[in-house]
C-alpha cells in the first residue's frame, strides 16, 4: 500500500466532516473537482472504498467512519503542535474563519478587526456575514457571533458589545392622524413592516414588560429580510417596524424615525462570539478572543 499524503488525508477529513465536496472544497480553498480527484487517489492508494457517493448526498462506509475515528484526534494533535510553534515564534498566524450576523459582523469591523489586522499581519481573517444561524463546526469556521440567547449550549460564549434593545420605529409622518400604539396589542390597528427570518419564518414580535410578555405576529402588507431595508421602509412612512436599536440610531438621531411602545421595549442580552468547547483553540482565536474583552472592557 503507497503511503497516502497529510493533504490526501486532510481532504478526507473535510469531506468527511461537512458529508459535501462542495463545503469541503470552498473550506480548503480548492475546487471541488480537485478534492474530488485527491479523495479518488487515496481511496486508490488505501484500496478500499470510503465514501458512499450520490448526486444528492455523500456519506462515510464502514471503512471511511474507522479512518475518520482514528484520524480526527490525529489531525486535531498536529493543529495543535503546529499552533503551539507560532507561538514560539511570538505572533499568530493561519487562518480565522468567523462567521456572524449582518449587525456582529458590523461591530466587529467598527471596533476589533482593524486592530487585530495591525497587530497581527499574519493572519488571514475570513469574516463571513449571513443570516442563519449555522453549524459553525459543520461549515468549517473557527467561531461564531449571534444574540446570546440563540448561542448553541455546548458551545463557549464570549459577550461584548453590551445588551441590545430592539425598538418599534415609524416616520413621524405615519402617525399623523393616527392613534399611538400604547400596547403591542394596539399594532393590529396599524401598517406593521413584517420581517421574513433566514429560515423563512415571519419573526413574531416579542415585547416585555415587568415580567409579562407579548408575542404578536402584526398585520401588514410589506414583508423585508433586512434590518437596513426595514428600517428605510420606515422611515419612509410605510408603517411601524420592529428592529435593533443600533440600525434605527442614526435616523433616531436625525429625527426621521420616532420611537413607540418604548416600556415595552427593554434591553436584552446582546451579541456573543462563541466556539466549540471540546476543540484546541488556535491562537489565532485565542489573540482574537483577548482583544475584543479588552476592547469591550474599554467601551
Amino acid at each position: 500500500m503507497v503511503r497516502p499524503s497529510l493533504n490526501d488525508l486532510a481532504a478526507f477529513a473535510a469531506v468527511a466532516s461537512h458529508r459535501s465536496f462542495r463545503r469541503a472544497a470552498d473550506v480548503m480553498g480548492v475546487s471541488r473537482s480537485a478534492l474530488s480527484h485527491s479523495i479518488i487517489g487515496l481511496e486508490g492508494k488505501l484500496g478500499v472504498r470510503l465514501f458512499n457517493r450520490t448526486t444528492r448526498s455523500v456519506s462515510l462506509t464502514q471503512a471511511g467512519a474507522r479512518l475518520v475515528a482514528r484520524l480526527d484526534p490525529v489531525l486535531q494533535d498536529l493543529d495543535q503542535a503546529l499552533d503551539t510553534l507560532s507561538e514560539e515564534r511570538g505572533t499568530p498566524s493561519g487562518t480565522l474563519r468567523i462567521n456572524a450576523n449582518k449587525s456582529g459582523a458590523r461591530i466587529l469591523l467598527q471596533t476589533v478587526v482593524p486592530r487585530f489586522l495591525d497587530l497581527y499581519p499574519d493572519v488571514e481573517l475570513d469574516l463571513v456575514s449571513e443570516g442563519r444561524l449555522v453549524d459553525i463546526v459543520e461549515e468549517g469556521f473557527d467561531a461564531g457571533v449571534r444574540l446570546f440567547e440563540a448561542v448553541p449550549r455546548d458551545m463557549i460564549a464570549v459577550k461584548f458589545g453590551g445588551d441590545v434593545r430592539f425598538l418599534a420605529v415609524t416616520a413621524p409622518s405615519y402617525l399623523d392622524g393616527k392613534a399611538r400604539p400604547n400596547t403591542p396589542d394596539d399594532l393590529n390597528a396599524h401598517c406593521c413592516i413584517r420581517q421574513r427570518l433566514p429560515s423563512g419564518k415571519r419573526y413574531r414580535w416579542e415585547f416585555s414588560k415587568r415580567g409579562a410578555e407579548v408575542v404578536i405576529d402584526v398585520p401588514g402588507n410589506l414583508t423585508l429580510d433586512d434590518n437596513d431595508l426595514l428600517v428605510q421602509a420606515a422611515a419612509d412612512g410605510r408603517g411601524i417596524a420592529y428592529v435593533p436599536e443600533y440600525f434605527a440610531r442614526p435616523f433616531l438621531a436625525s429625527g426621521q424615525l420616532v420611537t413607540v411602545l418604548d416600556e415595552w421595549c427593554p434591553p436584552t442580552p446582546g451579541l456573543a462570539l462563541y466556539y466549540p468547547r471540546s476543540r484546541h483553540v488556535p491562537s489565532p482565536l485565542r489573540a482574537f478572543i483577548d482583544l475584543l474583552r479588552e476592547v469591550d472592557k474599554a467601551r
